[in-house]
């Protein structure tokens, strides 16, 4: 169990990038959503120890996280956002490196995780090539790869499909959640999808805030019967963003598409549909826009 609790961080810059967070995130694939600039990032780093927060504490069952960075770091695997490789290198000769920085000092023993790894990812038939040949999906698969060494008990991922083809995005995913049966796994992303398909458990965070946390078939199924849909003229959004809480908007085969959430039919020409988790999260964005606007 990964246990943060009143988490905040105030740059020099006077952005305040997380406000009292408070999280329990037990085994298994935890889901953070958020849009770019609600502090997810900020969360992550702190997370994995590369920076202090201004008040709060993270526990990782009995372990002090921010009393204990080197104890904490023997158990944890970060892949962040961007990620850097030498191109030159092979993947074989990277991960091997990579090990050698976390302990692993005897090379018999380094030889036989590295391959362990490889072929986890399913990276081991390319092992002799040079990391600067890899596709956005391998490099990202190498990255899980390197998170992986010394076996950690948190494994914390910043948007890690992020530009990845279908393909790669899916075996990807389903890489996640074979780790995610194992160990807490944090995926941090705006990809409402990937938290859809893969995780037991979610919050969306917005402005520094957590906005909601729960299971997110539960969240949908608060919004059943409440979502509604209709086809407009573009030019009469600005109408409709006014009257309605308009949830998102999408063009669709050419025409503008709204989801709408109310309680009844908002007007002729709407007709319910099941809620997504898009809607979930379009929702809580909206919510969290208005409360600060009128703050």
């Amino acid at each position: 169990m990964l246990s943060i609790r009143d988490l905040s961080k105030t740059y020099a810059n006077g952005v305040e990038a997380l406000k009292g967070v408070s999280l329990e995130i037990p085994n298994g694939m935890f889901g953070l959503l958020g849009p770019n600039g609600a502090g997810k990032s900020t969360l992550m780093r702190t997370i994995a120890t590369l920076q202090d927060p201004d008040t709060g504490s993270i526990r990782l069952g009995d372990l002090d996280v921010l009393a204990d960075k080197p104890a904490a770091r023997r158990q944890l695997g970060y892949l962040p956002q961007e990620f850097g490789v030498y191109p030159k290198v092979s993947a074989e000769a990277m991960l091997d490196h990579f090990a050698m920085l976390k302990g692993v000092t005897q090379r018999g023993e380094r030889r036989d995780l590295v391959a362990a790894l490889l072929k986890q990812v399913n990276l081991h038939d390319v092992r002799k090539r040079k990391l600067g040949t890899f596709s956005g999906g391998m490099r990202q698969r190498f990255g899980i790869a390197q998170a992986l060494i010394g076996a950690p008990k948190l494994v914390i991922v910043d948007e890690p499909t992020a530009g990845l083809d279908p393909e790669e995005r899916q075996r990807f995913l389903n890489l996640l959640a074979e780790i995610g049966e194992q160990v807490v796994v944090i995926l941090s992303t705006h990809i409402v999808e990937d938290v859809t398909e893969l995780c037991q458990r979610m919050a969306i965070i917005a402005q520094g805030q957590v906005r909601l946390t729960g299971e997110p078939r539960e969240t949908i199924r608060a919004l059943e019967g409440r979502v509604w849909r209709r086809a407009v003229d573009k030019t009469a959004l600005p109408h409709y963003r006014e009257k309605m809480n308009v949830l998102s908007t999408r063009l669709v085969a050419g025409h503008t598409v709204i989801h709408v959430l109310a309680d009844a039919k908002p007007e002729d020409g709407f007709t319910s549909v099941p809620p997504d988790l898009e809607d979930v999260y379009f929702g809580q964005l909206r919510h969290a826009a208005a409360t600060a606007k009128a703050a």
